[in-house]
């Protein structure tokens, strides 16, 4: 058995890993490609976090999917780079909007160079992305800008928060298909195009990645609970220290709301309180790892992997469709 790729995925064909390691190694040369400039403050900057790695999530699906047309069209790795690099830009304006100071192990540009310096390094990010697919075609350029005006919306709702009357999970449930779903979707469907595979075929890949998307950010919201470091790679509790509501604390406050125990009033209490505070912290993480909101959370993930998988059902058998079930696997796996 073989592993590449992120979450441990497993490719027992040595053809298809031998030409998903030859893609990814040219993706990496993609982006180090792309990132260049003149300027070399800007290099360094925008380099920053394409050298501090990644699970580079996103361009394997695009080589994953590229496996039912040609997997060696000239479009398919460009295309790998570009959705990595409109998720790297991304990253460099959230760590801007959460004052985060710590982004895959090493400092956030905010936090290295100033909020002006990493926002301006996200929009040429967005430049260089946009510059490669001017090459991939008119169509690539619309799918795209679809995408990132899903993205841009879904963040914009998540920083309004839900309207009056709407409810919560619903509306976090579609900040996460926009935020989230949308790139990965767009993922499977330049890899399925630019490989030329058959338009049934792109649409069952781009509905398979915008639920694999959901998943894959839901399980990000249970391990930043019941994960410890060691596990994860990442400090748990960090989406409750920077106050984010994911989606065990939003079913707490459901619980809370509608039975009213006093158990669930206090846990809804001390997680509007202050969570930079070490003690405080810890305790609302215990409370919340013995929650049975926690449970639910991880059987929601559980589905929408499950939805991902069944919408592989009519793809040809062979090593790229149980490689793309083996992403939706891992991904429950990762949650537990």
């Amino acid at each position: 058995m073989s592993f590449v790729g992120p979450l441990g995925l497993s490719v027992r064909d040595r053809t298809l890993e031998a030409d998903t390691q030859a893609g990814l190694t040219a993706v990496e040369e993609g982006l180090l490609e792309a990132t260049k400039s003149d300027v070399p403050f800007i290099t360094e900057a925008a380099q920053h976090l394409v050298r501090a790695g990644g699970k580079r999530f996103r361009p394997l699906l695009v080589l994953l999917a590229a496996q039912f047309g040609d997997p060696h069209a000239p479009g398919v790795v460009p295309s790998a780079v570009v959705v990595e690099l409109t998720h790297l830009a991304t990253l460099y304006h959230d760590d801007v909007m959460d004052e985060a100071d710590v982004r895959r192990g090493v400092s956030s540009a905010n936090a290295r160079w100033g909020n002006s310096v990493a926002v301006l390094t996200g929009d040429f990010l967005f430049a260089r992305a946009s510059h490669i697919l001017a090459d991939l075609g008119p169509e690539a350029v619309r799918i795209q800008a679809e995408a990132f005006e899903r993205l841009v919306t879904g963040q914009i709702l998540e920083t309004a928060g839900p309207r009056d009357g709407r409810d919560p999970v619903e509306h976090y449930l579609d900040v996460l298909a926009s935020k989230t779903g949308s790139l990965i979707a767009v993922s499977g469907r330049f890899g399925a195009m630019m490989s030329g595979a058959d338009e049934s075929i792109v649409s069952i890949l781009t509905q398979y990645g915008e639920r694999l998307g959901m998943a894959f950010q839901l399980a990000d919201d249970v391990l930043d609970i019941a994960s410890d470091s060691h596990e994860s790679g990442k400090t748990p509790g960090t989406d409750l220290r920077e106050g984010v509501a994911t989606l065990p604390v939003l079913y707490v406050r459901e619980q809370a709301g509608a039975t009213g125990s006093a158990e669930d009033r206090e846990l809804c209490e001390l997680l509007a309180g202050d969570l930079t505070d070490d003690a405080r912290h810890a305790e609302v993480l215990r409370r919340l790892r013995a929650h049975p909101a926690l449970e639910r959370a991880r059987r929601v993930t559980v589905r929408y992997a499950a939805e991902a998988r069944s919408m592989l059902a009519p793809l040809p058998e062979g090593p790229a469709k149980a490689a793309l079930e083996g992403l939706c696997d891992a991904v429950v796996h990762r949650a537990g």
